[in-house]
């Protein structure tokens, strides 16, 4: 289990830094965007395009989805879109999460982060997509669950390197 540092309750991060849960976020965001869509092209032989459609799908329709089994094409306005989706919720995970790691060290902000990945992933795909976006149940396998796992544990890892250094004289590392 993850312990709080072991210092005195004054030199504690007793503030969460937003800034920097803003920029873990960014930062999560795109390991997860990168590693989703290698993994859905090299294990799953699909597309690289189609997790950016997904998201992109949230807001243009699921008309913007290629039928099943088609390559999904590269297109500026629906990768735009997808940014314009992806990228604000996962500042906002990152805001959660700043405010979730900010009194942990290294191995803490990784598991916390790693759970807070876990749980966006069960709610996003076994709660919400089903009543909201259904296309996101074909995201239920290895690579979704693994893919979310990842950005927790980079947005962690990223919040305790940006984070402002304690009074002490920590500097995140």
């Amino acid at each position: 289990m993850a312990q709080v540092l072991n210092t005195p309750w004054d030199e504690l991060h007793s503030v969460t830094d937003w800034k920097a849960g803003a920029w873990a976020g960014v930062i999560g965001g795109l390991a997860f965007l990168m590693l989703e869509m290698v993994l859905v092209w090299m294990a799953q032989g699909q597309s690289p395009w189609g997790p950016p459609h997904m998201m992109a799908a949230m807001v243009l329709g699921k008309d913007v989805l290629p039928p099943p089994g088609a390559w999904a094409p590269f297109d500026l306005k629906i990768i735009m879109t997808a940014m314009m989706v992806h990228f604000p919720v996962s500042i906002a995970y990152g805001l959660i999460g700043a405010w979730l790691i900010h009194r942990f060290d290294w191995a803490g902000g990784l598991m916390i982060g790693a759970a807070l990945g876990l749980a966006i992933y069960i709610v996003n795909f076994y709660a919400i997509a089903p009543m909201v976006f259904p296309w996101f149940e074909m995201g239920r396998n290895w690579i979704g669950a693994f893919s979310h796992i990842m950005f927790g544990a980079v947005l962690g890892a990223a919040y305790i390197g940006l984070r402002k250094p304690k009074a002490s004289g920590e500097h995140g590392l």
